[in-house]
């Protein structure tokens, strides 16, 4: 220490430099104030997009969403028929109102609605202003306090995205507002219900008028280890009417495949498990899939990783960022080249 006279008090300053680190890494500043004899004042300052506040876990199969305690009004165990019945019709009965009614992973169109288990089911009643929907669940993990953090210009358009955090699991888990999502995606929801379907639990009798634009709407398959990509790029493939589904990496992906083929498929490079060059090498070694359109969107722009591409069969190679407009434009190109079987 370079003090002439060394208190309990002295230090070599490490901690005030980590805080520092600390707040410049969230947006905020330190502003210091000495006062001789008395003493010296720390006021660390940071920004209003960066806020604590308590979420209520929800599971539904993989998926895991946050929502805003705030905005959970009931949660409540529903006789599994009463279940079905809101599938059915829409709606669900809380008391003498009927409240929309949707599969939560329907309103981010992600996943098929898990087999019952049970005699009851989770619902939860989300209201936001004066507006209330009864989201259907598997599980309310349970309340958690966490950092909200700024989304980013990207994502800050996303209808019904409140905020993104990091979990103690380490995961990052986007904050939802289901009552905007439902007012936006209601329709989209309920045609992903009908056709995403729990293995047993077939709706009975919507007519071929119901169902015909659903099926009919084109189907892309999103490949990416990051959850946030592959909704920014669900997002923006379901506001031009596609149906979407998605993979976290190759082998996901060529489970997709299997179920359903996509009009064209959109894959990341970099992933685990399997990456985008064998997915790509699968694909083309599969003779029901070796036609299928492949955009790659990597941020490997090297000519050595576009040549590669291009030898295993790539039809375009997109480097990001890339440009919406021209992502929708190859989209719609292959869906209009897409023959009806």
């Amino acid at each position: 220490s370079t003090a002439e006279m060394v208190t309990e008090l002295a230090g070599r300053g490490v901690g005030m430099d980590v805080v520092r680190n600390e707040v410049n890494a969230m947006g905020g500043r330190i502003e210091t104030s000495s006062s001789p004899g008395q003493g010296t004042r720390f006021r660390l300052l940071l920004p209003l997009t960066t806020a604590i506040t308590q979420v209520v876990m929800l599971r539904c199969g993989v998926l895991s969403v946050a929502v805003p305690s705030t905005l959970i009004e009931i949660v409540r165990r529903v006789p599994q028929s009463q279940v079905d019945q809101a599938y059915a019709s829409g709606s669900c009965d809380f008391g003498d109102e009927p409240l929309p009614f949707f599969w939560l992973p329907a309103l981010l169109q992600s996943g098929i609605r898990s087999s019952p288990t049970g005699r009851s089911q989770t619902v939860v009643v989300v209201r936001s202003a004066s507006q209330r929907v009864a989201v259907h669940v598997d599980e309310v993990v349970g309340n958690q306090e966490v950092v909200v953090k700024n989304v980013g210009p990207q994502l800050a358009r996303l209808p019904g995205l409140a905020g993104v955090t990091l979990l103690p699991s380490g995961a990052v888990s986007l904050i939802y507002n289901p009552v905007a999502l439902a007012a936006l995606y209601a329709e989209s929801a309920r045609a992903s219900m009908r056709l995403n379907q729990a293995p047993g639990h077939a709706q009975s009798g919507p007519s071929a008028e119901d169902t015909a634009p659903a099926a009919l709407a084109p189907l892309v398959l999103v490949v990416d280890d990051s959850l946030t990509v592959r909704r920014v790029t669900q997002r923006l493939l379901v506001r031009e009417g596609y149906r979407v589904t998605l993979a976290k990496d190759g082998l996901e992906a060529l489970e997709r495949l299997a179920q359903e083929r996509p009009v064209v498929l959109l894959s990341d490079i970099e992933m685990p498990r399997m990456d985008g060059f064998d997915l790509l090498r699968n694909v083309r070694a599969d003779a029901r899939l070796a036609g299928l359109p492949v955009v790659m969107i990597t941020s490997r722009t090297a000519q050595k990783h576009r040549d590669h591409a291009v030898e295993l069969g790539v039809d375009h190679y997109l480097g990001k960022p890339y440009s919406e407009e021209l992502l929708l434009s190859l989209v719609a190109r292959y869906a209009a080249a897409e023959v009806p079987a």
